[in-house]
Order: C-alpha cells, then structure tokens, then sequence
C-alpha cells in the first residue's frame, strides 16, 4: 500500500502560508498550542526553516542585518552557557544547604550555626583520631539542653528531636508544593520525556515552580526519606533552560527548537547529579530525548561542561570533586568475580521489577482511593514511620549520599569505619595502598547485620516513598540498595577468599597475604547493576558509573553486572520506572523502544468507523463564518480537514483548530464588513461578489495544504513508525485523493495499548 509523503511544508512557499495575509502583521499567538495538547514537529521544523531563510537572506542587505544573523546563531551557544551557570549553582546550593539541614536535626555547630557537622569539626584543634567527627564546637540537641551525651535520656531526647525535625522538613515542603506549584512533586522525570516528545504541560518548567522545586528538594532530601535529589536535578535544569530559551524569539516561539534545549539541559541536570558530563550527555540520549540532533549533541555536551565546571568551582563537599562518594580503587578484578558480579545484576534485575510492580500498585491504589485525597498527611505518615525506623540503625540514620559513600570506600589502615574493623597481623609491613585481605572483626559481622537490616529497610519504604507530594528522585534509594547488597556480598567473597585461598577458584589469583577483593567494588556494581534494573538505561549508567570512580579498568564488571539486570528486568516487564509512570498518568508518549507487530490497517483505527456520526469538515469556499464558529463550539477536535465539496470530499488541506478560532476572533476586530454570514474563503482566489453580499473572509493563510496523508489499506505497523519518527500530531486517510478518515496520536496510542491486552480508556490527553 502506497503511503503519500508531502512535500516538506515551508512557510510562505509551499504548504503554509504567511500568517494572514489580509493583515500587515501576524496575529498574535498564532501556531501556538493549547495546554496539554501535542505539538506538530513538521510544522515547526518548517516554521524554523522559513525564520533561518529570512535571516539568511537579510543578512546580505547591511551590516546591521549580518550582525543580527550572527547573534542568531550564536543565541544557543549562549544559552547553552547560562543553562550551565545556573544549573550548577544551584545544584551546589542544595548540596550545601541538604548538608548543613541534614546535620541539623542531630545537633548543631556552636561556633557558626551555619556550618555542618563535618565543616564544624574541620577548624577544631581538639579531635583526635578515632573520634574524628567529634569536636566540642559540635554539639548534639541532648549536649545542649540537659548537658550529656550518653545514657538513655539523652538517646531519646535526640530520637524524638530527630523525629521532629524531620516531620518538620517533610511537612514544609509539602505544603509549598500544594500552595505555590503543584508541578514541583516527584521525580519530573516521566513528564520531561513527554514534554520533550512534543507534549505541552503549561507551568511544568515555569519560574514558580523552579524556585518551589529547589527549595522543597532541599527540605525533602534533608527529612531524611528515602528519596534522592538527581531526578529532580534534571527537572531544575530543564526549567533552567525554558527559563533562558524565553528570552530568545528563536526558542519562545518554537516549541520544537524549544526542546533541543530542553534536551541539552537534562544533560546538564544529570552532570551536576552526578559530577558526570559524558554521562549526562548519554543519560539525554539514550533515557529522556525524543528528538536530537547532531547539533544537539554539541551543545548538550557545552552544557554539561559549563556546569560541571561551575559546580566544582563551589567544591560543596570540600573534596575537590563533584560527588561526595567519590572513590578510587587500586586492586584489579579478576575473572572469576564475574559471577559474583552477574549474580549482582540478576539480583539488581529483580528487585527492579519487583519495585516498577510494587511502587505502580500503589500510586494506581492512591490514585483511584480516597489516599490520594489528603497528600500532607501522606507524606507525613511516611515521614514518621521512615524517621522513627531509620534511627536506631547508624547505616539508616545518616543521609542516603553519607551510606553509599561509606559503601563505596576501600579500606585503608586510617578508615575507623565499623566496615573496616578487621583483625590486623602486627608483623605486618606492606604500603599503605596494598594490605593484604585480613579475617573479619566483630566490627565488619556487627556491621553486616545491620546493613542487612538496613537493605530490607530500604527496599520497603522506597515502593511507598517515590510518587508523594515532595521532589523525590529514585537515583540515590535504588544505588542505596545495590551498594548494601553489593558490600554484604563482597565481604563474604573476601572471607571465602581469606579462609579458603587453596580452592580452585582462589588458588590462581588469590594467595595468602595477597590483597585479593575489595569489597567497595562489589558496592559499585551492585549499585550500578539496581539502578540498571529500575530505570532500565545501559550505556549511560556504565559512564556515569565509571565517571563517578574514576576507573576504566572497572568498565567490563559495570558491564557486565548493567547488561545482566536489564536482560532478568526486560524477562519481567520491558517498560522502566519512567515509562510505567507515563503509561499510569496517561500521557501521549510514543515510546520509539516498543514493537508494533500486529497485522491491523489504518482503516480498523480510523474515525468515522461504521455506526459513527460522519467527519467534521470544511468547504473550501462554502462555508459561512457562522457555520465555522457552530462547528468549532459544537465539537472539541483540534482541527478540520478542508474539502472541496461535501459531495466529492476530495482533500485540499488541513487547518488547526486554535489558528481558525484566533483568525476569526481577529478579523471580526480589524476587518470592516466580517458578519456571521461572511463566506469563509480557503481558495487561492476569491470569485467575484455582488455588493450586497457582506465581505468574504480569505483564510487560505493558515490552510496546511500539504496534510501528512496515507491510504486506508496501510498497515498499522507503518502508520506507528510514521508517528514515531515525524512527531505527526494527526494524519489523514484518503483512497484516490478523497478523504475517508482522521488517525490522531491519541487514536494510535489507544489502538496499541487494546492489542496489548491494556485499557484503552487510560490515554487522557490528546
């Protein structure tokens, strides 16, 4: 079956006209779209076409007009360099500020109220070693008020404050979301994918609900839930970018250009995430970008650097890096930890499907039950219980970025973690960077109990806590969990190797006295390998990984451990965490990762099937602007074909509704003699009239005269390609030149989700 490909629509040449020709300048808001409504790329991609050509050739005219054309091209560039600037200093004020809020609800710096608990004992003269953390400037909240430290009142006093202020923090930042900008909950992830596919969600990325989203973060990831702040990260920079892409006509009056600015600044918003530029680049890419062109990929990669840069200019974690679990590691793996490895990613897998299954029961639980009535006492609940749980346990109670960090570290002879508490030989003389693997102390098996603990902790509180009210990412809990079982796990394989180095495994490459296994890397890869089987991502997470350490060596183990739990996670369900919530929110999101594979036609999804009421239609010169005006107030479609009569229904073009509705609206206001029975004109020349009809109103300017088109007999499978690949809003189906039906991307959508066994009724939007 034969599918007609338009000519590529160019304003003002073929296809669209200039905006009104019956007036001196286009009205206002013209090809613009309604809230939650999906943008036509063809259109805009034709519109930018028509805008680089004029400038082009006004640019040979004078000095002035080439001068204009330069700051053109450089327009993206600059706003490229402010999305970095921004980002990364704001990324570096919440790390501060989630710092210095996280050691506030235990204790408080005398000597400057505003320093954290690290920074605090930084200055003091009077720590010593093994109590380094430790300092009198540093004092707890039962310290001050009763003056000791120690015994059971003074551990209460400090769980109840603890408590407190953590309820306080959640309770804050819920309210500022519900009051000033309900579009700053959540991780913003899901909705800045269906944004950037060309889906308008009207004060997703305004200014309101940057200031909102930044703040709340910070009190939501200070409250100590389990939740994380990189998700978020990249909706803070997206609004960066909306923010700046407004103050250039390029970018404000294009929503397709508009989004390869979006695209470069969620790149951005996972480099600043993660201290990884490369990574952020790919994460763009491969997870969140719909359309992105080579251009793109430049100025995400500009992007990136600028605000990497601008965040390791402020050091927030006084370490010099961009992360505070930065690590490197000087042992090599071998080839037999591969398994331990894989087992990690199979593990990283299933749980990952557990989770996407657990964590969307219960948002669809709250959204269809009277829980999702009252979003305050929900988070506070959550809250509570999260708050009273996490205490008693060290590993639970410090901030989730604090865990992994501790997760990640090699042992060295000056670490005075319970991790690291081993049983050392005192005729031991080896360099500092090299200690041999030793037996396990108290400290490591006190240590692994706890954490174990801490694993069934964090793998029950995550499925409830991702979907309140607040800012929450899903980066940090998920690498939480991989990193515990990837240390528990590590430390059993370094025992095994310690205790039975004549095995057959271990005899090869591990002998006595050889420093063998590190455990910190079994913490890496099961981090990498969690994070894998939730969001599903596979090239970016390895870089960010490998970014986040360091170390090229340790690319394969990543691999291998990244590939292992998509492959278990895809056996479960294809989709990630990101795409079930978009299929549960309903939006219009045409993943380009799923299959079409079914053997239907165009003509089973058109509309009007049989029984249905006939095709709502314009002539191209019989139609009074009453007639339009009772069609446009009768019917919620977003737009109409243009015929040439009814009776012969041959297609002339196509015209959106929002451009009929504005075109009317401003003749009937600058056009003399335009009545309700004025004759509404789609022809390229008007007839002749006598004088006593009233004036004909000519709107052949916002005629599309080059509608996408396919014939009845096309398969499905092509028509969801066609969608796919050229962002269609709609698309026509004719036989021999006469209009049979309409396809819309809603139509599509419901189509693919009835052969997939799923309810077709839960695609909302258009």
């Amino acid at each position: 079956p034969s599918v007609s490909l338009p000519a590529t629509p160019v304003t003002g040449v073929n296809g669209w006209g200039n905006p009104m020709d019956l007036f001196d300048e286009p009205f206002p808001d013209v090809s613009t779209y309604e809230d939650f409504h999906t943008i036509d790329w063809l259109r805009e991609k034709s519109r930018d076409t028509d805008r680089h050509r004029k400038i082009a050739s006004r640019s040979k005219e004078s000095f002035w007009e080439f001068t204009k054309s330069l700051l053109d091209a450089w327009s993206g560039w600059v706003v490229m360099l402010l999305i970095g600037l921004l980002s990364g200093t704001l990324a570096g004020v919440i790390d501060l500020a989630v710092d210095w809020m996280t050691d506030l609800k235990e204790g408080v710096c005398l000597s400057a109220l505003w320093y954290s608990h690290e920074q605090c004992c930084w200055t003091s003269n009077e720590t010593t070693f093994d109590d380094r953390d430790k300092c009198p400037q540093w004092q707890t909240w039962s310290e001050l008020m009763t003056g000791h430290a120690e015994g059971a009142g003074a551990y209460v006093l400090n769980y109840f404050l603890y408590v407190l202020w953590a309820l306080f923090f959640a309770f804050l930042a819920v309210s500022l979301v519900r009051v000033f900008a309900p579009y700053a909950c959540g991780s913003g992830i899901p909705e800045i994918k269906t944004i950037l596919s060309g889906f308008i969600i009207r004060g997703y990325l305004g200014k309101w609900t940057l200031l909102i989203k930044t703040v709340t973060l910070v009190l939501a990831v200070s409250s100590g839930l389990s939740l994380g702040k990189e998700g978020p990260l990249v909706h803070v920079a997206c609004c960066c970018g909306n923010l700046f892409s407004s103050l250039f006509s390029k970018y404000s009056k294009n929503e397709g250009k508009r989004r390869e600015v979006l695209s470069a600044a969620a790149a951005a918003g996972v480099s600043v995430a993660f201290g990884a530029p490369i990574g952020g680049v790919l994460f763009s890419l491969e997870e969140v970008s719909y359309y992105f062109p080579l251009k793109t990929l430049w100025r995400s990669f500009f992007a990136a650097l600028v605000a990497a840069f601008t965040l390791r200019s402020i050091n927030p974690f006084g370490n010099n890096r961009l992360v505070l679990f930065y690590v490197e590691y000087h042992t090599p793996w071998y080839m037999a930890e591969l398994v331990p490895f894989i087992l990690l990613g199979v593990f990283g897998g299933v749980w990952g499907a557990l989770f996407i299954r657990a964590n969307i029961a219960w948002c669809r639980r709250r959204k269809t039950t009277r829980l999702g009535r009252y979003p305050v006492l929900e988070v506070i609940a959550v809250t509570a219980i999260t708050a009273v749980v996490a205490f008693p346990n060290p590993y639970t109670r410090r901030s989730t970025s604090q865990l992994i960090s501790e997760l990640f570290n090699d042992c060295g002879p000056l670490d005075s973690s319970r991790l690291c508490d081993y049983v050392n030989d005192p005729n031991m003389t080896r360099p500092v960077d090299d200690i041999p693997d030793r037996p396990a102390g108290p400290g490591v098996y006190t240590a692994i109990w706890q954490l174990a603990l801490a694993l069934i902790f964090k793998i029950v509180v995550t499925i409830f806590t991702f979907g309140i009210k607040v800012p929450s990412g899903l980066f940090i809990p998920s690498m939480a969990v991989g990193a515990i079982a990837g240390r528990i796990m590590g430390i059993a394989v370094e025992q095994m190797a310690y205790h039975h180095h004549d095995w057959i495994i271990f005899k090869k490459w591990c002998r006595p006295g050889a420093d063998c296994v590190t455990p910190g890397l079994y913490a890496m890869v099961g981090a990498a390998a969690c994070l894998g089987g939730v969001t599903r991502m596979t090239v970016s997470l390895v870089v960010i990984m490998f970014e986040l350490t360091g170390g090229l060596e340790y690319i394969v183990p990543l691999m291998a451990a990244a590939v292992t739990s998509k492959w278990v996670g895809d056996a479960f369900g294809r989709e990630g965490i990101y795409e079930a919530h978009i299929q549960l929110n309903g939006y219009p999101f045409l993943d380009t990762k799923d299959e079409f594979t079914h053997r239907t036609l165009a003509a089973d999804v058109m509309h009007p099937r049989r029984g249905e009421p006939p095709l709502a239609v314009l002539t191209q010169d019989g139609t009074t602007v009453e007639d339009v005006e009772e069609l446009i107030k009768e019917t919620d479609y977003n737009g109409f074909p243009v015929v040439v009569s009814r009776k012969s229904e041959r297609l002339i073009g196509f015209v959106q509704r929002r451009d009929l509705t504005l075109a009317i609206k401003n003749a009937r206001q600058k056009q003399e003699g335009v009545v309700s029975n004025s004759v509404v004109y789609f022809t390229e020349e008007m007839p002749l009239l006598p004088p006593s009809c009233p004036q004909p109103l000519k709107l052949r300017c916002i005629l599309n005269l080059s509608p996408f088109t396919v014939t009845d007999h096309t398969p499905m499978e092509t028509v969801v390609d066609i969608f796919r690949k050229l962002g269609l809003r709609q698309c026509l189906v004719t036989r021999s030149g006469r209009l049979l039906g309409i396809i819309t991307k809603k139509d599509v959508l419901r189509h693919m989700a009835q052969m997939m066994n799923q309810d077709p009724d839960s695609i909302m939007f258009n």
